[in-house]
C-alpha cells in the first residue's frame, strides 16, 4: 500500500488549485457591479409568475371592456371626457412599453454593461425593433378591435421613434388603426409632452374612452411626479377606478415609483438615488 505521504504534494496542489479557483470566482463576482433592476428584470423576462400575471390582467380587461360597452355612461377619462360623450364611438387608451410590449432586452443590456437609461441609446434600441409582445396583449387588442373599439397607443416614445415603433408593433400583430393615426407619441404636437392628459383629451374629443391600461402612474394621471405622499393622495382619490376602468400591469423594473424617493431628480448620482430609496424602506427591527 502506497503511503499517503507519497500523494501529499499532489493533494496540496489540488487543494491550492481549488482555492485559487474559488478566489477567482469570488473576485469575478466582486467585480460584477450591482444593478438595482436585476431581480425585477429576471422576474419579468424569465418567470412564469409574470406571464400568469399579465394573462390575468388582460383577461380582466376583456371582462371590463364588455361591461363598458354595455354602459353608455362609462368612461376611463374622467378629467378629459366632457360634453355628451355617451354616443361617441368607443376606444381604449393603451400605453406601449411594459404594457403591451416587453423591453426587457434593453434592461438586460443595462444590467450586463452597468449602464443607466439615456435617450440616445434608447432610440437605438427602439430602432432595432426587437421588442416582443407581453403575454395576452395582442389578443386583448384584437378582441377590442373585433368589438368595434378603436385601439389608441399613447406612448412616451418620441415622434422621432414613431416609425420604428409602428413597424415593430405591426410585426407583432397589434391593430394598426386603419385610416386613423392611433399612435400618439410624445412631441407629436407642441403641447404633447411626457404628461399624457393632452393626448387623452385628444382621443376623448371624438371617442368614448372605455379603458385605460398602463404600467406607470403617469399613464392614468398627470400628477404622477409628486412626492410619495402626493402620489398616494391621488391614488386614494381614484381608488374606485383601479381594476375597473383603469387597469395597471406590473412593472417593478422602472417608473415614477422608483424616482419618487429622490424627487425625480436624475441629476443625482446612482449612489445618491440608491441611498434615498433605501432610506424610505420600512424594515423589521431584527432578532
Amino acid at each position: 500500500m502506497t503511503p499517503v505521504s507519497t500523494f501529499a504534494p499532489a493533494l496540496r496542489c489540488v487543494a491550492l488549485g481549488a482555492t485559487l479557483l474559488a478566489w477567482s470566482a469570488f473576485d469575478a463576482l466582486a467585480q460584477t457591479p450591482p444593478h438595482d433592476i436585476l431581480n425585477a428584470t429576471l422576474w419579468m423576462q424569465r418567470s412564469v409568475e409574470y406571464k400568469a400575471n399579465s394573462l390575468s390582467v388582460f383577461a380582466l380587461a376583456k371582462m371590463r371592456l364588455e361591461q363598458a360597452l354595455a354602459d353608455e355612461n362609462w368612461t376611463a377619462a374622467p378629467a378629459e371626457q366632457t360634453g355628451a360623450y355617451q354616443k361617441l364611438p368607443p376606444a381604449v387608451v393603451l400605453d406601449l412599453d411594459e404594457t403591451l410590449v416587453d423591453n426587457s432586452r434593453f434592461q438586460v443590456w443595462m444590467i450586463l454593461n452597468d449602464q443607466v437609461f439615456t435617450p440616445p441609446v434608447w432610440t437605438k434600441f427602439v430602432n432595432a425593433q426587437v421588442t416582443d409582445a407581453i403575454p395576452g396583449a395582442v389578443e386583448f387588442t384584437k378582441f377590442a378591435e373585433s368589438k368595434g373599439v378603436k385601439v389608441f397607443y399613447v406612448s412616451n416614445r418620441t415622434a422621432e421613434e414613431k416609425e420604428s415603433t409602428r413597424k415593430n408593433v405591426e410585426r407583432l400583430g397589434f391593430p394598426m388603426g386603419g385610416n386613423v393615426d392611433t399612435f400618439l407619441m410624445a412631441r407629436d404636437r407642441p403641447d404633447w409632452g411626457s404628461a399624457k392628459g393632452t393626448r387623452r383629451a385628444f382621443v376623448a374629443k371624438d371617442y368614448r374612452v372605455l379603458l385605460n391600461l398602463g404600467d406607470n402612474f403617469g399613464d392614468f394621471v398627470d400628477s404622477y411626479r409628486g412626492s410619495e405622499t402626493d402620489r398616494l393622495k391621488v391614488f386614494e382619490e381614484n381608488k374606485e377606478r383601479w381594476g375597473r376602468e383603469w387597469i395597471m400591469l406590473a412593472n417593478p423594473a422602472y417608473g415614477s415609483f422608483e424616482s419618487a424617493p429622490f424627487g425625480h431628480d436624475y441629476k443625482k448620482s446612482p449612489e445618491e438615488q440608491r441611498k434615498a430609496k433605501r432610506e424610505v424602506l420600512q424594515s423589521w427591527s431584527g432578532p
